[in-house]
């Protein structure tokens, strides 16, 4: 039996489907229920996870933020396959990352997730030429499958890709002969090659200037505008995060708030316009974290007085005084 893969109109077709369906739901790609993952070094337990929930779209392009420690990069490794949680739930294009056998996490690391690491040097081998880097995991994951495409079909899916992302003019090059940006695409097209459902990047921008890690956040764009690919990305760059429509917010091994952005028109002018607005996640028990510059513009400390109302909650500092 032979297997047809989908060209690029099909993929095309496939975004625009996704994108039109509702927000959220049962049909969200990842989703993490009240992970945990516990680290012990030298008897020492440390919780880089505690109890975090998440659930991402298919066909979303999202940015994960948080400061160093926050645990974003600990889920970015279990999203991949490269670490296994301690408890809770993760699941990812129907695949369970907590029952995984060593097999099926390599197959799902080849097939089903693509990654982008934020050091170019680790994203591309240095005797490969950039077509030739694409097209090594197609021939990789043939190699375990028996055979899936022809060597000319993987050419030509290598070329696609990186005119795709407009660096055909690359594709006899060595990384040593690429600019960062350039290799950084080329990583890019490495983790698109085998049409992953997600793909994943690590603070991909964080050794590039900001004109090139624009070009690099449009790639990421394109890739997910015209095959659909779900991408999620761990970012420091302000600028990166502003421009997706959604931004989640990991503190203390928790998703704390996320900022979510739409484009109205002024019916006044009828100019378009992105609105941004932040929202706090609240967990299963109803806790929710409050943004730490509200809570120190206020002096928020220990514990806040609440009054509940027909439409809202309201929420003020503690005015008590003991008696």
């Amino acid at each position: 039996m032979t297997t047809t893969d989908p060209t690029f109109a099909d993929l095309a077709d496939r975004a625009t489907a996704r994108r039109d369906r509702p927000a959220y739901g049962h049909d969200a790609l990842i989703t993490c229920d009240r992970l945990v993952r516990i680290f012990s070094t030298d008897g020492v337990e440390v919780q880089a996870l505690q109890g975090l929930d998440l659930l991402v779209r298919e066909g979303e392009l999202m940015a994960l933020v948080g400061a160093s420690g926050s645990g974003k990069s600990t889920l970015m490794n279990i999203l991949a396959g490269l670490d296994t949680p301690t408890a809770g739930a993760a699941r990812v294009a129907g695949r369970d990352l907590l029952t995984m056998g060593s097999k099926d996490r390599l197959r799902y690391r080849r097939e089903v997730v693509g990654f982008v690491w934020q050091q170019t040097s680790r994203n591309l081998l240095p005797y490969l030429t950039a077509a030739q880097n694409v097209a090594l995991p197609m021939q990789l994951s043939g190699a375990a499958r028996g055979g899936r495409r022809t060597r000319r079909a993987q050419s030509e899916r290598a070329l696609e890709l990186l005119e795709l992302l407009g660096i055909a003019d690359c594709r006899n090059r060595r990384p040593h002969q690429m600019s960062g940006g350039q290799q950084q695409r080329v990583a890019i097209a490495v983790a698109l090659s085998n049409a992953p459902a997600v793909l994943l990047a690590d603070e991909p921008t964080g050794e590039l200037d900001s004109h090139t890690a624009e070009q690099i956040f449009a790639a990421f764009r394109t890739a997910n505008e015209h095959l659909g690919t779900t991408i999620v990305i761990v970012t420091h760059d302000q600028a990166v995060a502003g421009e997706v429509r959604r931004t989640v917010a990991i503190r203390d091994g928790r998703t704390s708030t996320e900022v979510l952005r739409r484009t109205e028109v002024d019916a006044a002018t009828g100019q378009e316009a992105v609105v941004a607005r932040e929202y706090a996640m609240l967990d299963r028990a109803g806790r929710l974290q409050l943004p730490a510059e509200y809570t120190e513009t206020l002096g928020m400390r220990d514990r806040v007085a609440l009054e509940l109302e027909p439409d809202h909650i309201g929420v003020w500092p503690d005015d008590s005084t003991p008696g």
